[in-house]
């Protein structure tokens, strides 16, 4: 079965938008493996509110990104542009409907209210996190509303000249 593999920056206090809804603070100097996360992956999903902001980015959103199956998660969105399909059933059949479906990895990309759905539901398998050395001191945090538990395991560590340090863990198997 694929996995869903939560790829994303944060801040070292824990935040992944700063309190405007910035993200200048993500370094773009280097690949920071996304060359070989890119490998790994065929499929994104995203949030309403993160598919949004991507597509007032335009194009420099998703340059130098492969081309990919996107899915957005949404209750209210009706409409998408190209290929994009929308979720809008219960999450976690749907979440399966996808994942057994043939192709690689799953990149869960964001917002912080689909990133909570999908650790409340148990469905993240990977954690991917680029701790960047910046404290923002206020923002979006990367986890709220999140109901239990989550024991991981460290399972790759990469420390880069620019002081980013990306962290990889996968769930703890309990017992």
């Amino acid at each position: 079965m694929r996995k869903i593999i939560l790829g994303l920056a944060v801040s070292l206090d824990g935040y992944i938008e700063g309190p405007n809804g910035e993200i200048d603070w993500c370094f773009t100097d280097q690949d920071y493996g996304l060359s070989d996360f890119f490998k790994r992956i065929d499929t994104v999903f995203m949030g309403r509110k993160s598919y949004e902001l991507v597509l007032t980015m335009g194009e420099a959103a998703t340059a130098g990104f492969p081309k990919m199956n996107e899915y957005v998660f949404s209750k209210t969105l009706t409409g998408a542009k190209g290929d994009i399909i929308i979720v809008s059933g219960d999450l976690k059949r749907e979440v399966e409907k996808i994942r057994n479906k043939k192709g690689k990895d799953i990149w869960l990309f964001g917002g912080a209210s689909l990133i909570s759905s999908f650790a409340n539901a148990n469905l993240i398998d990977e954690y991917w996190l680029s701790v960047h050395p910046v404290i923002l001191g206020g923002g979006k945090p990367l986890f709220e509303n999140v109901k239990n538990r989550i024991a991981l395991k460290l399972v790759d560590s990469k420390t880069y000249s620019s002081g980013l340090i990306s962290l990889t863990y996968c769930r703890k198997e309990s017992g």
